[in-house]
This record gives C-alpha cells, structure tokens and sequence, in this order.
C-alpha cells in the first residue's frame, strides 16, 4: 500500500510531537515543520526512536514570517506531488503584544495567519489525495472571541485573553471557510478543541517566563497525548471520510459559538486574511 503524507506543524513539541509520532506510526511518512533547527533534530530523533520509522523529514518552518512560510511550501512541492493530511497545530499565547517578522499582532499572525497561508500554497498537493484531510487546532477560547477588524493586530487595549479569543475563533471560520469552498473535492476540514493541556504554549520562547505557572497546573491539565488524541483520530479514521467543516472535541462533534457559525463572518475574514497574506484566491 503507498504511503501517505502528513504535515504537522509545531512537530517539535507537544501536541505536534505526540501527534506526529502517532502518525509516523501508522505507517504514514510525516514531514514535521519546526521553527528551531536544534528543537526540530531532537524532536526528529524522538519520533524516529518512538515510531521505529525512518519516514520522517524535518523541515524548518517559522509560522510567524510569511517568506519562511513561502519558502517551506516550495521544498514541500518540489520533494511532494500529494499531500494527505495537514495538521494546524503550532500556536502561541502571548501574555503581551508582540508582532512578527511581517508586524502581525503574533496570536493572530501565527496562530491563524501562518496557517491559513501555508493552507492555500499546498492546496493543489491536498487536491492530489483521494483523502485528503485539514486538521485545525483550536479551542473553546473561541467562544469569547471576537474578530476585531478595525483592529486587528491590537495595537490599542492588547490584553492576552483578546488576542487568544480572537485568533481561535479565527481557526473556526477559517474551517468552516475553507470546508465550504472545497466542498466539491476529496478534501476534508475540521477543528479541533484539544482541551486544557500542558504543553509550551503561554511560555515566553526567550526568558522562558510562564513556566513555573504550567508546572504547577499541569497535575488538572491533559497530557500532550490525550490532547492530541482527537487530532490524530480525525487524520486517520476511515469512519469519518468525508466528514467535513466540524469542530470536535474529545473525538465527538461540539457546539461552537454563534460567532463561529457566521458564514458572512467567516467570509469575510477569508478576504481579509488573503489581503493580510498577499493571496488574492485558493491556489
């Protein structure tokens, strides 16, 4: 049986690590895209030691710069013609405002942006695949969310709860978008709320500030393998082919927000996004 290809970004740590051995696992070859080099070579050796497969690339990709994420795309289409599963999982908290290389607010830039770009460049790859399937990695956050358009990087009133509210709903439209405008192809789009899980997320990358906080709770949290259980339950199981534009939480459908259910919302953000990226429609 040829083997299938999976991204999964933010595979150094985490989710993206626990989900990207599992996939390594079942016998799929997994491109893991990381920001660090160093993180990325030991993370590398963890899934090839935990999966016992040598299918596994590292590939650096920094969500936060749209010429990173460019040039990530085009390795990935010069080496792959098909794509089979994309996992949307590198994300970030950021306890005060900063920006990224391209001066987007960084919850929105990343944790959304990043990804919606990265999306659309490998679109005619996911378009090769009898199965192909977009795993977006969410949160119940998006229920307090909302997309502030006449200020959407924050620059005035930043506080940490806004600008993660707001980048998680974004995930959600950006699903419900991009499930609907696909809808005619073999390509499936979901998002995920992974439930409260100690992971990296919250802790600044330099100082390392937030950790002690994430030590302390981690005891009421999930693990990083039971928070990745249901994004790894959607690239794999064969019962839910086809099932598309939901949000799953614990492997089963879950409520969303009014908000989140806003196709004229969600378009509207599509628009804006390729504006943002310098898109102007799907790939």
């Amino acid at each position: 049986m040829e083997r299938k290809t999976a991204i999964v970004t933010g595979a150094n740590s985490g989710m993206g690590l626990v989900a990207a051995t599992a996939l390594a696992k079942k016998r799929i070859h997994v491109i893991m895209a990381s920001r660090s080099k160093e993180r990325g070579k030991e993370a590398l050796l963890k899934v090839m030691d935990k999966s016992q497969s040598e299918h596994v690339d590292l590939m650096q990709c920094d969500l936060g710069s749209l010429a990173s994420i460019r040039s990530f795309a085009a390795n990935v289409k010069e080496k792959y013609k098909c794509l089979d599963i994309l996992i949307n999982n590198a994300g970030v908290v950021s306890l005060k405002r900063e920006l990224t290389t391209d001066l987007f607010e960084s919850q929105i830039g990343i944790n959304h942006l990043g990804h919606f770009l990265l999306t659309n460049l490998i679109l005619p790859e996911l378009r090769n695949s009898e199965d192909a399937r977009v795993i977006n990695i969410s949160s119940g956050a998006h229920k307090w969310g909302r997309i502030h358009f006449r200020d959407p990087h924050l620059s005035e009133n930043y506080n940490v709860v806004k600008g993660y509210g707001q980048s998680k709903l974004a995930n959600v439209l950006f699903t419900k978008a991009l499930a609907e405008k696909v809808s005619s192809e073999f390509i499936a789009v979901n998002a995920v709320h992974p439930g409260a899980v100690a992971t990296n997320l919250g802790i600044d990358r330099t100082s390392g500030f937030g950790k002690t906080v994430t030590n302390w709770l981690a005891p009421w949290f999930k693990s990083p393998e039971q928070g990745a259980e249901t994004a790894v339950y959607l690239a794999l199981d064969p019962e839910i082919k086809g099932v598309t534009g939901g949000y799953f939480y614990n492997k089963k459908p879950a409520s969303i927000s009014k908000k989140a259910s806003d196709r004229k919302l969600a378009e509207t953000l599509w628009i804006w996004s390729e504006r943002e990226v310098g898109i102007t429609s799907l790939s």
